[in-house]
């Protein structure tokens, strides 16, 4: 994405919008960019065009950006703010926004895991630019942690993920967890020499994602973590717990291609333990 494109936030009436607001008005003034907030008239209202409320509704989301706007000019003095009211789905419609922009924002809901009814995650499953979900209290955490598997998409998770810690001087680790030889090993199937292999072959997947991050960016501390005993989702959510940012590939190694969010992806989402950012493959490597 050109760094010229805007930084969009899609903003409802909740506390972790308004976190989720003010998190992408900081990130666009850092970067010099414009800030399009945007709010969603769902398109189950508007299908009732009859009935009086559908105009409450409209005034309502207008009196809502207008006051979005004000908040984040006064937080963030020189930032270019526009303010866009869109209809539809609201997971279509900020998708189809998104293809112009170089991230979209959103406040997660708080909901525990389960069927993929968030908005938050219907828009990340969709979206064309990397996607920031924003939960409330999560200010002034510290280091950038990634989550890979060593898919195509955890390897251009890493290089976002490098990029943003060096850019913020925070330290990064790069964590890699799969259901480790120790259960195998519980259930009587390798041998315990079997085990290590199989260890050591992933501690080589996890050496292979990283490969190059000290050249491009000498001044950036790294860390490595491999992890087999939690699985995947509840290990990130753990160590990430009071991170600056939290970074992930949209699909994994186990993942299908008409799955547009996979289930690493989905479950932290559910419960994101500090700003997490979903980054897309590019169009040009994303075909099978």
């Amino acid at each position: 994405m050109a760094p010229s494109q805007p930084i969009a936030v899609g903003i409802t009436d909740s506390p972790a919008s308004s976190a989720a607001l003010f998190w992408a008005a900081a990130r666009a003034n850092r970067l010099g960019v414009r800030l399009a907030v945007l709010h969603v008239l769902d398109d189950r209202w508007i299908a009732a065009e009859a009935m009086p409320y559908v105009e409450v509704l409209r005034e309502r989301g207008l009196d809502l950006l207008k006051e979005a706007g004000e908040k984040v000019r006064a937080a963030e003095p020189g930032l270019q703010v526009t303010l866009e009211l869109l209809e539809g789905g609201v997971g279509a419609a900020l998708g189809d926004y998104s293809r112009n922009t170089s991230m979209l924002v959103l406040g997660t809901s708080g909901h525990s895991r389960g069927a993929m009814t968030d908005r938050a995650l219907q828009a990340a499953a969709t979206a064309e630019c990397p996607v920031a979900v924003i939960g409330i209290g999560q200010e002034d955490g510290r280091g950038v942690f990634v989550g890979v598997d060593g898919s195509r998409e955890s390897t251009q998770a890493v290089a976002f993920a490098a990029k943003e810690a060096d850019l913020l001087g925070e330290e990064l680790t790069v964590l890699y967890a799969f259901t480790g030889p120790n259960r195998w090993i519980a259930a009587g199937l390798p041998s315990s020499s079997f085990a290590g292999h199989v260890v050591e072959e992933e501690q080589l997947v996890l050496s292979e994602t990283m490969a190059g991050l000290r050249q491009e960016y000498p001044d950036l501390v790294v860390h490595s973590v491999l992890e087999t005993v939690l699985e995947p989702a509840d290990a990130l959510v753990r160590a990430a717990a009071g991170a600056r940012l939290l970074v992930l590939g949209s699909l994994g190694r186990g993942g299908f291609g008409r799955l547009l969010l996979g289930s690493t992806a989905h479950a932290v989402l559910t419960q994101p333990p500090c700003p997490t950012v979903i980054t897309r493959m590019h169009k040009s490597g994303h075909r099978e």
